[in-house]
């Protein structure tokens, strides 16, 4: 029996937990070998060094890529990129796998894509076909037409890639892996862990277990770049106005990402909040059980969009960032205004009509991509379909 190869490139805190029962099951499959590659921001401490969670988690770790620039801004991310085309392409070379696999949508992704189609190697794209804002829908949409094999999310994800010509034999909806952890937690939802005892992180000691608490993770917009720390600081004045217990996470790398953090430091600093306690990162279990024990989520990451759409937590999404996203009834939407941003939280938190969707899986995808990736023939040519 032939064992394929499969290597699979995490370049970025979020995406492990994207990924992260796929991952399992490739390595548990007969038919598969699971080669995993570590790079980008996944790598660096003040991003929530992903690499002991997903060493802790049992993985084997065959390659780390060194590949961030500092800067955080659009021309550092166009360097990290072209670094990360030439160090992967070496990976690769080195490891050569049957099949590469590229996640979602993050700005240093389509290095992934790059390196591996290059080289005539077989390209599976998770997460293609869906909608979002910034440089993230351009890469996302670039990382579609140089796949192969496309394992999308959501039934109009799939629409997408069809009307961009890719092969409908090519193209899967296998759900999200990060619902299969958030159904597990659904069984099972009790915040079992004291997040400050364990994490760490920096701040006050809030006052959580009897007021309850709201989480908050904000991430710069990378064509919205140099309004980032203004953006943030509406935000931070809204929470702390509120004064509800809060857990404030630190953005990803992306251009404006250190306007973003300069104004959580100067405000912590200045204003020394007592509502707010803030972290780099957890591991993925932990954060889920944190949100769905929360009022509200509130920020823009794209876990409001899909793990609590699926948790049916009350979510604030402000900004341009997840723009047109396809998104369950918890969600509602502010413009970077503290007023505005207070009456929506206030409005989420008294919500008594969430309900719980499956627009993003039913906890069952990764199983469904190991065994896609088991039974399909793999292929570096494609054409166009029309």
């Amino acid at each position: 029996m032939s064992i394929k190869k499969i290597c699979v490139v995490v370049t970025a805190r979020p995406s492990y937990s994207r990924i992260k029962t796929a991952l399992t099951a490739i390595k548990n499959h007969p038919k598969l070998e699971l080669q995993l590659v570590i790079a980008g921001s996944a790598l660096l401490g003040r991003y929530g060094n992903a690499v002991d969670f997903i060493e802790n988690d049992g993985f084997k770790i065959d390659e780390k890529v060194f590949m961030v620039l500092e800067g955080e801004n659009p021309t550092s991310m166009a360097k990290t990129t072209g670094l990360g085309v030439m160090e992967l392409a070496n990976v690769f070379y080195r490891l050569q796998p049957d099949a590469v696999v590229t996640i979602a949508d993050r700005f240093e992704t389509i290095a992934t894509s790059i390196a591996a189609s290059y080289q005539n190697i077989p390209l599976i794209h998770i997460q293609g076909g869906e909608v979002t804002g910034n440089i993230d829908e351009k890469v996302r949409h670039a990382n579609t037409k140089l796949a192969d094999l496309h394992l999308v999310a959501s039934e109009e994800a799939k629409e997408r890639v069809l009307k961009m010509g890719e092969n409908p034999a090519t193209v899967f909806n296998t759900g999200c892996p990060s619902i299969d952890l958030a159904s597990e937690i659904k069984q099972n939802p009790n915040l079992d862990f004291d997040p400050i005892e364990k994490y760490g992180g920096v701040g006050a000691n809030v006052n959580w277990k009897e007021k309850g608490y709201i989480v908050v993770m904000q991430h710069p917009v990378t064509t919205e770049y140099a309004s980032a720390r203004k953006d943030v600081e509406q935000t931070l004045q809204a929470v702390h106005e509120l004064d509800i217990p809060t857990f404030w996470f630190w953005p990803n790398v992306d251009a404006g990402s250190d306007g973003t953090s300069n104004g959580i430091r100067t405000f912590r600093e200045i204003k020394k909040p007592e509502n707010i306690h803030f972290f780099k990162n957890m591991e993925p279990k932990d954060f889920l059980k944190l949100l769905v024990n929360s009022k509200c989520l509130i920020g823009n990451s794209s876990a409001g969009i899909r793990e609590c759409s699926y948790l049916g937590v009350p979510v604030v999404n402000i900004g341009s960032r997840q723009n047109r996203r396809q998104r369950g009834n918890n969600v509602l939407n502010s413009t970077y205004d503290k007023s505005e941003i207070i009456k929506a939280i206030k409005n989420r938190i008294s919500s008594k009509n969430i309900t719980s969707s499956t627009i993003y899986g039913d906890g069952k995808s990764g199983e469904r991509i190991a065994n896609i990736l088991a039974e399909t023939t793999l292929s570096f040519h494609k054409t166009i379909t029309y």
